[in-house]
């Protein structure tokens, strides 16, 4: 039924750029258009039995966009990246942010849709490359047991643990109210150093409370969206709270993500901070991922040659 809505948006709503005329392209593709939360598909349907199959493969396709509400590209295009640049292996870690309504609908996505979706790509792209299925949760200590329960329920490969949600103030009832940092709210009545430190003892409080997932992910993605961002931010500031986030990780056995999404961002470091790498191995810290946190194709594998140089420094 669901992917039956879709077809009929598809169709009613104009996603569909179908028909050949002078000057198109040829061939055949699907994007996703974030802002709506919807799909573009362009063909060149003439009518054929092929094109119908074609028109059905990029329609499919355009279900993908459904699932990360934060991403812009069909996992098609994603694949097709991939191969091109030679990786052998990519996992999908769609957000699934529950209770997160600061961009409009809430952040999560039918976990069974994803599943079918992400098995029909594993058997079409099966010989050029190896498709892992994975999730990334926005964490908050309230959810605990529902994270328990859904990565539990499903086989993921792959589960990072985020923080994108801080608890910043009251409503006039006393319930308390998250914020991305990246919607800048947090920001607006503290410094970057307050707004960073209450990221940080934010992100021990779900490291000690969770255990539902692989690796950290992005431990100081706060500083992208501070008013004077890496100026007002370093690991000493911060060290009383990092370090016992890096000792819960290594005691619980879980890894910690270099995101070079920072570099991405503009940042002179991939996330986290070069010295937060070295006191987690300083400190015995030996799992380390390493994540592109890409939303385009072209950031697959976004400046891993850079990530690998930190490492190795």
């Amino acid at each position: 039924p669901e992917m039956g809505d879709m077809m009929r948006a598809a169709f009613d709503e104009g996603w569909i750029d179908m028909y050949p005329r002078e000057g198109k392209s040829g061939g055949a593709f699907c994007s996703g258009y974030y802002a709506k939360n919807i799909s573009r598909v362009m063909t060149n349907f003439a009518g054929s039995a092929s094109d119908v199959s074609t028109l059905a493969h990029e329609l499919g396709h355009s279900m993908h966009t459904w699932f990360s509400t934060d991403s812009e590209a069909c996992p098609c295009d994603m694949a097709d990246e991939a191969v091109r640049k030679g990786l052998k292996t990519i996992c999908f870690t769609d957000h699934f942010d529950k209770d997160d309504l600061e961009w409009g609908e809430e952040g999560i996505f039918d976990v069974d849709a994803y599943f079918v979706e992400m098995q029909k790509l594993q058997e079409e792209y099966a010989g050029k490359l190896n498709i892992r299925i994975g999730i990334e949760l926005g964490l908050r200590t309230y959810l605990k047991d529902y994270y328990e329960e859904l990565t539990k329920k499903y086989p993921f490969d792959f589960v990072i643990g985020s923080v994108h949600n801080v608890p910043y103030k009251k409503d006039v009832e006393g319930n308390i109210l998250y914020t991305d940092p990246a919607a800048e709210k947090l920001f607006t009545d503290r410094t970057d150093k307050e707004a960073y430190r209450l990221m940080m003892e934010t992100t021990l409080e779900n490291v000690r409370t969770s255990d539902c997932f692989q690796t950290l992910g992005h431990l100081d993605y706060v500083v992208r969206y501070g008013k004077s961002r890496e100026k007002e931010y370093s690991y000493t500031d911060y060290a009383d709270i990092i370090d016992e986030i890096l000792k819960l990780l290594i005691e619980k056995e879980k890894g910690l993500e270099v995101n070079s999404a920072g570099l991405k961002y503009g940042l002179p470091f991939a996330h986290p901070h070069p010295d937060v790498l070295k006191r987690y191995r300083e400190l015995g810290g030996e799992i380390i991922t390493i994540g592109a946190d890409a939303h385009k194709p072209e950031h697959i594998a976004y400046d891993f040659a850079k990530a690998e140089e930190i490492l190795k420094s």
